[in-house]
């Protein structure tokens, strides 16, 4: 068998016992990025080197699943995971979130610990030379704050489920106790909390930095049945929530190939114009930030719609302005 069918073998069996209710034939085709045949002769692979494989019936379908884990042997991880983990966790902590840079050092330390000294020992030079090799740029922008203790009750009352209570306080706005339904965390340039009000069910962000006295409540609060974080966080073209627009931008033929490149938004069409521009589309909330991101672009973008966008970006062209002739 050739070294790239082998690693798919073993990765395929790091899948099955990774998974507490096992694998599907679908599920490991898509893992593996490989058709249903050539996933059928990857599970008899793993069938034949992993004897503690338990077939389970899920009607219509069948899973397969290896429960205790996998030796050391078979989870050893490479020079380029362990750095990932390292830089991931440098990356937090260069963006002033110490507690959840703390998390993945302490992964870190544990998956290190669990490892043989032998691999360890063997591991350590090239670990070493690629963490010296590789670091973060870390851009200009809010410092966005997590605190440990924050965070520990915000997930504590998500997965029991419970209402969350604490005090929001926005600038120039009087500070108020709140009673929400936690649905998530978005982390990004800020940290939020998403939330539903627990009579309309509306869906809310709070960041986390303007939070104080944050302790789960009494009784039982149920995110909304339909709520995907996933999708809800996809709406907007960063964090603010408000009403959705159908965006088109038009980007100059000296900017075209890098806004070909570009990830705009998830729901993003991108068409070539006869003069060599292109035109994105894509359907989001958050003008203000998306005005905040056009002027990276300079005199390369033009807004075609909407008529709010432009009338956003008008808004802080004259903000800026006022600020200029102030200095």
């Amino acid at each position: 068998m050739r070294h790239d069918k082998a690693a798919m073998v073993i990765d395929l069996a790091r899948g099955m016992a990774a998974s507490a209710e096992g694998l599907t034939l679908n599920e490991m085709a898509a893992q593996l990025n490989v058709g249903r045949r050539t996933a059928e002769r990857m599970r008899d692979a793993v069938l034949m080197l992993f004897p503690q494989v338990e077939e389970v019936s899920d009607p219509p379908t069948k899973r397969w699943r290896i429960r205790g884990g996998l030796s050391a042997f078979e989870q050893a991880p490479t020079a380029t995971e362990m750095l990932e983990l390292t830089k991931a966790a440098a990356a937090l902590r260069a963006a002033g979130e110490p507690a959840r840079a703390a998390a993945l050092e302490s992964l870190e330390r544990k998956v290190k610990a669990a490892m043989r000294s032998t691999t360890l020992n063997r591991m350590a030079p090239d670990l070493e030379a690629l963490v010296r090799a590789e670091t973060i740029a870390v851009q200009a922008g809010p410092r966005p704050s997590a605190d440990e203790t924050v965070l520990a009750e915000i997930r504590g009352a998500v997965l029991a489920e419970r209402p969350l209570n604490f005090i929001y306080a926005r600038p120039g706005a009087e500070a108020r106790t709140r009673t929400m339904t936690p649905c998530g965390l978005m982390f990004g340039r800020a940290n939020y909390l998403v939330a539903a009000d627990r009579e309309s069910g509306r869906i809310q962000t709070f960041r986390l930095d303007r939070m104080s006295a944050v302790e789960a409540g009494e009784g039982t609060a149920r995110p909304p049945a339909d709520f995907d974080l996933g999708a809800f966080a996809s709406q907007s073209f960063g964090i603010y929530q408000d009403e959705i627009e159908e965006v088109a931008l038009r980007i100059s033929p000296e900017g075209a190939a890098e806004a070909r490149g570009w990830r705009w938004h998830p729901t993003q069409t991108i068409e070539d114009q006869a003069d060599g521009s292109v035109v994105v589309r894509f359907r989001a909330s958050g003008m203000r930030e998306l005005a905040w991101h056009l002027f990276t672009w300079g005199e390369q973008a033009t807004i075609v719609g909407p008529d709010r966008l432009k009338a956003v970006m008008g808004e802080a062209l004259a903000a800026a302005g006022r600020a200029l002739e102030r200095a």
